[in-house]
């Protein structure tokens, strides 16, 4: 069964995609980057699922590069989850892939819908 490890600092969140991948996917969640970079020293995943903005506007970035950085851990896939391209004016799509600024395999803007964020799993896993 493949791994997901979802990041996000909402409960909720974490939540509503918990629920749409259960039963289909070993499931880890953390609530901030330091907890989803202590949770990765066990479990690698085939996947993390990634908040941009948790204890500060830039922890998912970081979490992003330090994964891709790490040996170990730099062919585990990364689907953004942000708000951020509405908030900030940023086009994610231009930037997704970016090895330096944003180093991440696709992203999706929230609020999470089933019907787009499934098929970017499937397409990422």
């Amino acid at each position: 069964m493949k791994k997901i490890l979802i990041v996000d600092d909402d409960a909720d969140i974490r939540l509503a995609i918990s629920t749409l991948l259960e039963g289909k996917y070993e499931l880890k969640e953390a609530s901030s980057r330091s907890e989803a970079m202590e949770t990765l020293k066990t479990f690698v995943p085939d996947l993390v699922v990634l908040d941009v903005m948790m204890e500060e506007n830039d922890s998912g970035f970081n979490l992003a590069r330090e994964i891709k950085d790490d040996d170990r851990l730099k062919n585990i896939k990364i689907l953004m989850t942000t708000n951020i391209d509405n908030e900030m004016n940023m086009d994610f799509k231009k930037e997704a892939g970016d090895p330096d600024w944003l180093p991440v395999d696709d992203y999706i803007v929230k609020p999470v819908e089933a019907k787009s964020f499934l098929p970017k799993i499937e397409k990422l896993i």
